[in-house]
């Protein structure tokens, strides 16, 4: 009776993990955090305003950026609601169905980034490739489809996740072993077989996140090829700058991402500070870094902002 009274509430309720194994040290982490997504929602915020008050910058480079920006600060709100009741107010435990909602969310939003910057890719391609025809063939129209079928994907893709993991029982221990719900984390949990969740999350991985990155590659070596073949170097190095903030945006995706990957897959024997670690990192650190990187390593948005600041210090 007590086995299946277990199970039952197991099925309603996850315990979330704070930093595993010291969790009288949480409240420490609260205002680091804080600091971080209060940066992710004025460097994301001042992007798009930037974008939207600057004529200038109503080009589709720039539109793909606002699609970036929003993006991620939907991804840093989805682990804001179990950061904040783990960190601030040492409530660790969340309802089932706003555990497998969270997790669509993030899982969603991860996909929808990697297809922006497929978008962003394709976009440094044509500039580079056909400058002259750049706008008319980057039209609002194509840019609007471009983000709808991203956003299409990213739901179709991930909206069987939730009901993958809602068909499994869960007898077992109850604890996550991060501060918030993700669809491999949940699954070790189940007391039944989780093959078919592993081999749909495996081709998730390889047909998105995986086939995405071979599409960027590809993409960015018929950039190379493109700009090897200008003859002017001072044109070449022009080119090339464009790119610059793509290729970090891309860097700071793909890289943590593999970090995780790897240390999942072969980092058992690690700490589970360093899994909680790296996971923290794949989903905060590139929604606070890519405005900061745009905003250094873009001009016009760089200019822009000074002006702005200029403007307030003068009106003070």
């Amino acid at each position: 009776m007590m086995s299946s009274n277990a199970s039952h509430a197991n099925h309603h309720s996850f315990i979330l993990t704070g930093i595993p194994g010291m969790p009288d040290k949480n409240p420490w982490m609260a205002f680091p955090l804080g600091f971080l997504y209060t940066l992710t929602l004025l460097g994301n915020g001042t992007i798009l305003a930037v974008i939207k008050v600057d004529q200038s910058l109503h080009e589709p480079m720039y539109y793909f950026l606002s699609i970036l920006a929003l993006t991620d600060v939907s991804l840093s709100m989805s682990t804001l609601p179990s950061m904040l009741s783990i960190f601030w107010f040492n409530a660790p435990e969340i309802p089932f169905d706003a555990c497998i909602t969270q997790m669509f969310f993030i899982h969603g939003f991860g996909v929808v980034e990697s297809g922006v910057l497929v978008s962003m890719a394709f976009d440094r391609f044509v500039a580079i490739q056909d400058p002259l025809r750049y706008a008319s063939i980057l039209t609002h129209g194509i840019i609007s489809k471009i983000g709808i079928a991203v956003l299409t994907r990213a739901v179709c893709v991930v909206f069987p996740v939730p009901f993958l993991i809602k068909r499994l029982p869960f007898c077992r221990s109850n604890v996550l072993s991060h501060s918030y719900c993700l669809h491999q984390d949940a699954m070790r949990l189940a007391c039944a077989s989780t093959r078919i969740n592993s081999l749909y999350g495996l081709t998730i991985v390889i047909f998105t996140l995986g086939l995405d990155a071979l599409i960027i590659l590809f993409s960015y070596v018929l950039i190379l090829k493109t700009v090897l073949g200008i003859a002017s170097r001072a044109a070449r190095l022009k080119a090339l700058n464009t790119c610059l903030s793509h290729i970090c945006a891309v860097l700071l995706f793909y890289v943590p991402l593999i970090g995780v990957t790897m240390i999942h897959r072969f980092g058992k024997h690690l700490s589970p500070v360093v899994h909680t670690l790296m996971a923290n990192i794949y989903l905060l650190l590139p929604p606070v870094l890519n405005p900061i990187v745009y905003s250094v390593k873009t001009n016009q948005i760089q200019r822009r902002i000074i002006q702005v600041f200029q403007r307030r210090k003068n009106r003070a």
